[in-house]
């Protein structure tokens, strides 16, 4: 899979890209070797830029998300999530059409490949408490505090 490496705010990421369209963005722990940097990328790194700046809260980007169906579906739910608002894993399930799927509906949002355009981020505990976020918990408030969503902070 093809890649390139870029770093924001909150650390290095690795973006991996299949043609045109892009198909992972994740935490990584510094410049690597190799890589290469499109157009695609760029585009993506300018986007996400402009959402550190709060120039931007929404994404268009060419996405494409390998997973199963109900990942996907899950995924999908997750870009519905307004800026500066949050879901619980509740709030997430009942998206899907699935009430009970909680547990089910936060291992998806664990697997999600495009961390931050796709806001994983923004998925609560039901006491809106911060819980799971693949790079870490201080990133996963550094986001919530930009975007000014509520949660209940330590």
């Amino acid at each position: 899979m093809a890649y390139a490496i870029y770093k924001l705010p909150t650390g290095y990421y690795k973006m991996t890209y299949q043609g045109d369209f892009l198909t992972g963005l994740e935490g990584c722990k510094g410049p690597e070797e190799g890589g290469e940097k499109t157009p695609l990328t760029q585009e993506a790194f300018r986007q996400l830029m402009d959402y550190f700046k709060g120039q931007r809260r929404t994404f268009s980007l060419p996405l494409k998300m390998e997973g199963t169906p109900f990942q996907r579906e899950v995924w999908e739910a997750l870009l519905k999530i307004p800026y500066g608002q949050t879901w619980s894993y509740k709030d997430l399930a009942q998206a899907v059409g699935r009430p009970r799927a909680y547990r089910a509906v936060g291992g998806a949002n664990n697997k999600n490949p495009i961390a931050i355009i796709v806001p994983c981020h923004r998925v609560i505990g039901a006491d809106g408490s911060l819980v799971g976020y693949g790079d870490g918990l201080e990133t996963k408030a550094y986001l919530l505090d930009l975007e000014g969503a509520a949660y209940k902070k330590k």
